[in-house]
């Protein structure tokens, strides 16, 4: 993992570290032992306040909880057992045909 930049999957790997952590030095675990209905709750929290982020025209305010959602997620999909491969194949099947034509198969 290069020092200034920090990749999806390193994410991922680095949740999966700190959920073997103590809750008393990590936040990620204290998140985690508080169930995936805590965890849904916050990743919701974290796309509003996106959502707001995007349309004040703040730039850096939009990184910043852009970075928190996406932290959120992945703690989300760690605390329900979805690993980002799951999620890469699905992107994967979807991406074979139109975005239009993805949307209406789902029914």
């Amino acid at each position: 993992m290069a020092e200034d930049r920090v990749t999806l999957l390193d994410l991922e790997r680095i949740i999966a570290s700190r959920a073997q952590a103590d809750a008393g030095a990590s936040y990620t675990r204290s998140l985690l032992d508080k169930g995936v209905a805590k965890c849904a709750q916050k990743l919701g929290e974290e796309s509003v306040e996106t959502v707001i982020a995007a349309l004040s025209g703040d730039d850096a305010a939009l990184v910043a909880e852009t970075s928190d959602l996406l932290y959120h997620l992945a703690v989300l999909l760690h605390a329900r057992g979805v690993s980002l491969d799951d999620v890469h194949a699905e992107l994967a099947r979807r991406t074979r045909q139109s975005g239009l034509a993805e949307k209406a198969s789902r029914g």
